[in-house]
């Protein structure tokens, strides 16, 4: 049976590669495969428990006899439950940031955006919407900040070709700012929970590495376009439109939102409680304060009507179907002991966590990345670090070199192609970019600004030893 399993999430993973050609959701496929493989798991759980799981069962059995009825009990109790449990803290904080990203565009919070980025030069243009990209998805998660950041770009250019351009640097942007810390993406996030990394430690060895990967690209991106960009002209409004909220009370719901996710990380090592929770305290105060700043729209009687964005949340919502699926997926090839099968053959014929890095972003760019690293992060366990420990074990301690690496080369790696990250598929959808012209102009571009970014992680941690 554990065959027959690990042919069906090949097939689901072939299938989640080829998305783009098949044209079936990835997050379909990721959810049925995931139930199909924890029903056939069901059908064999006796097998597996006894012999993954035999001293905890004959324990929780205790004078009962053996049945099939206490397997599926203990099952339930002791093996799906603890993975579910996980997955729902991950779920539960992608929708808190999902509402608090609501709020702010319906307020109008990001338009501030729009109007740093119409710049008169090519290179100002480009620069600020990198810069604005990296710093609005290390504090959100990086597909709200590529929604957000490609509906400015539609607003601003005209030109179709400048915006597949501008909209490619809007992803590298916001993949390698979501890399920066442990809230801008799921897959930091993902390595967080896991408590392989502490966010301190995690953001100090990975921000001049991040850098240097959007850096590179967005140099060699700006020099594919012409000198004058075609933008659109400035939206005026007249003074008195109490539709509008004003600046400050934008700044102040922007700031809330914003500045307040820097706190989850400082809520989960002061209460240990799961960071959905801290992420739900500041979408309450910011709900708070929106109901304060429209309270005379509110009391006026008159219907209000939000601009808000459909786009993003369809997406945020199918990356969350998705999340769940590959999660079951990922959770089953763990319990039937496929994942040993890979760190053995990986100690044996790699031992080499760089090369392993490599491999992982290359796959990461036909792959998506949230399905890799999840699959990355769950074949290596977290050991115990000593001081007599060679240098290839202690890469997989806590706050090591692998879980660094993970990260950096899932995201940054994933951007090699726009199938790779849900923000390439986004581009994909929103501007029309084909894979082949993606891969013309592109690839090789991001895949300069890889390669440099590891050097310098590797050149960082051979002169410094960072300890936070």
């Amino acid at each position: 049976m554990t065959i027959a399993i690990v042919i069906l999430m090949l097939f689901g993973y072939a299938l989640i590669c080829s998305e783009h050609v098949t044209r079936i959701n990835k997050a379909t496929v990721a959810l049925f495969c995931g139930v199909l493989g924890w029903i056939l798991y069901m059908c064999v759980g006796p097998h597996y428990i006894q012999t993954l799981h035999g001293i905890d069962f004959m324990n929780y059995l205790g004078e009962e006899d053996f049945s099939v009825r206490a397997v599926n009990e203990y099952i339930y109790q002791h093996v799906f439950v603890k993975h579910m449990v996980q997955m729902c803290c991950i779920v539960m904080y992608l929708l808190a940031t999902m509402a608090i990203v609501e709020v702010l565009v319906t307020n109008e919070c990001f338009n501030f955006i729009l109007n740093w980025c119409r710049a008169n030069t090519k290179w100002r243009l480009v620069w600020t919407l990198s810069i604005c990209s990296f710093l609005l998805s290390a504090n959100l998660d990086n597909l709200a900040s590529a929604v957000i950041m490609l509906t400015i770009l539609s607003k601003l250019v005209i030109n179709p070709r400048q915006r597949r351009i501008l909209g490619a640097l809007v992803v590298i942007a916001t993949s390698c700012g979501g890399c920066f810390g442990v809230i801008g993406d799921v897959t930091s996030l993902l390595i967080w929970t896991h408590a392989a990394v502490t966010p301190s430690n995690y953001s100090a060895v990975l921000i001049i590495p991040t850098i240097v990967a959007a850096v590179i690209p967005t140099y060699l991106i700006g020099r594919m376009l012409p000198d004058h960009i075609d933008l659109k002209r400035s939206r005026v409004f007249f003074r008195g439109d109490d539709s509008v909220m004003p600046v400050w009370q934008r700044a102040v719901m922007l700031f809330l939102g914003l500045y307040g996710l820097w706190f989850v990380p400082t809520f989960y090592r002061l209460t240990l409680l799961p960071p959905f929770l801290g992420a739900l305290c500041v979408l309450g105060v910011l709900w708070v304060v929106n109901e304060i700043f429209n309270r005379k729209r509110i009391l006026s009687g008159q219907p209000i009507t939000f601009t808000g964005n459909r786009s993003l949340q369809y997406e945020m919502v199918q990356m969350m179907m998705f999340f769940i699926g590959v999660s079951l997926c990922v959770d089953l090839l763990v319990e039937v002991g496929a994942m040993r099968y890979v760190a053995a053959w990986c100690d044996i014929h790699i031992h080499n966590i760089y090369v392993l890095s490599v491999v992982i972003g290359l796959f990461s760019a036909v792959m998506d990345n949230i399905a890799l690293v999840m699959t990355s992060i769950s074949i290596f366990p977290i050991i115990d670090l000593q001081n007599s420990m060679p240098e290839y074990v202690a890469a997989f301690a806590r706050n090591g070199q692998y879980w660094h690496l993970v990260a950096l080369s899932g995201c940054v790696g994933g951007c090699l192609l726009p199938i790779g990250n849900t923000s390439g598929y986004t581009l994909m959808k929103h501007d029309g970019v084909g894979i082949w012209w993606y891969f013309r102009f592109i690839t090789g571009k991001v895949f300069v600004g890889w390669i440099a970014a590891l050097v310098v992680y590797f050149l960082i941690n051979y002169f410094f030893d960072i300890k936070l």
